[in-house]
């Protein structure tokens, strides 16, 4: 059963990633051979150089086998040229490789990352800031990788500079500081097809950091601030306008009952006794007081 699960393994490994002559006529992004006059290497000329190739293999054995056999590991694939035209790729393991008039690239088929250098970006509504990101990928196809483009790696480096800063100067700041998922699966699609067809498959895109100029991190904040205070006095003033009511009310009973005024006069004189000892109370009826009143108005 091992060795079964194994051999599909092995077999669904090598559908993955090899790459045959078959399919390499069927990719339309693969580039064709194309029939050229003043090409030496499809005629007589070319067989010719095969066969001295061979023979000087075949002269120079065991030594030659140490040259003309290449190992190359299970997560690489290597493309073949000879003469200049494009042989196979996807090829792994140990392959032979003809002297003089064969040669081949390694290229790594692992995920790989390079961080976004820091962007200066001006927003939709005119701030400055400073953004900067880190960016997965992989190489999809050997092939097109090495054929179609000069350096796919720096390719891809320099197309995410210029779509972190063409997207991020479509967004609001409020945006950039709140959308970070959007604006990455945003940048993320827009580099996996630009980069297609260099053979590089985008796997994911972050945003690092977002950094604000100082003299509009203090604007903020003193914002945030009056914020917070005027909501404080918006709180305070229901507050005393509860408090306000409530004592109303209590007046309202006390008015009712005298017996109630003197109970609340003799808590006060209680809760003032507790709190403030050095201090002096004397105490002064308000009837007395009253009645000093009437015989004033009467004079």
């Amino acid at each position: 059963m091992d060795l079964d699960h194994q051999h599909n393994g092995h077999q669904s490994t090598t559908e993955l990633f090899q790459i045959t002559h078959s399919e390499m006529a069927e990719d339309p992004r693969i580039p064709e051979p194309q029939a050229d006059e003043n090409d030496l290497g499809n005629g007589i000329v070319g067989y010719m150089l095969m066969v001295l190739s061979w023979f000087l293999v075949i002269i120079t054995l065991p030594f030659s086998l140490f040259f003309c056999f290449k190992v190359v590991q299970e997560y690489e694939r290597a493309v073949i040229f000879r003469l200049g035209r494009l042989q196979s790729g996807g090829s792994r393991g140990i392959f032979f490789v003809l002297p003089c008039i064969e040669s081949y690239t390694k290229v790594d088929l692992r995920t790989s990352c390079f961080d976004v250098p820091p962007q200066e970006v001006l927003t939709k509504d005119s701030v400055t800031v400073s953004v900067d990101a880190v960016v997965y990928y992989r190489v999809s196809n050997a092939i097109i990788s090495i054929a179609n483009v000069a350096n796919a790696h720096q390719s891809t480096r320099l197309l995410a500079q210029t779509t972190l800063r063409n997207i991020l100067g479509t967004k609001n700041l409020h945006e950039i500081l709140s959308e970070r998922e959007g604006i990455s699966a945003s940048m993320q699609g827009s580099l996996d097809v630009a980069t297609e067809a260099w053979g590089i498959k985008v796997e994911r895109v972050e945003i690092k950091d977002v950094r604000l100029p100082v003299q509009l991190q203090r604007a903020m904040a003193a914002e945030a601030e009056a914020t917070r205070e005027a909501r404080a006095k918006v709180i305070a003033a229901e507050g005393e306008q509860k408090a306000s009511r409530a004592l109303k009310e209590a007046s309202d009973v006390m008015s009712e009952s005298p017996a109630a005024l003197q109970l609340r006069y003799l808590q006060t004189l209680n809760t003032i006794s507790a709190e403030k000892n050095s201090t002096i109370v004397f105490p002064l009826p308000i009837d007395l007081i009253m009645s000093f009143m009437n015989n004033f108005k009467k004079d």
